[in-house]
């Protein structure tokens, strides 16, 4: 048993251009959700801001020792 395989069948229709447009469209949208999924992780390694100090506590600094 052979098996063989028209080229003429696996060629997409691209007569209307309509191929190329939707896979310039997925490929933005495939950009568009890693650049989402990288300012997502670069923003939870973010270290969190310190908190302001409490009351006066380290704010004397003694000169006179």
């Amino acid at each position: 048993m052979a098996v063989t395989i028209s080229s003429a069948n696996l060629q997409p229709n691209m007569s209307h251009g309509d191929v190329g447009v939707k896979v310039a469209q997925m490929a933005k949208d495939q950009q568009k959700i890693e650049g989402d999924i990288a300012l997502s992780l670069i923003n939870a390694a973010a270290p969190e801001a310190a908190k302001a100090p409490v009351g006066n506590t380290g704010h004397n600094i003694n000169t006179t020792a």
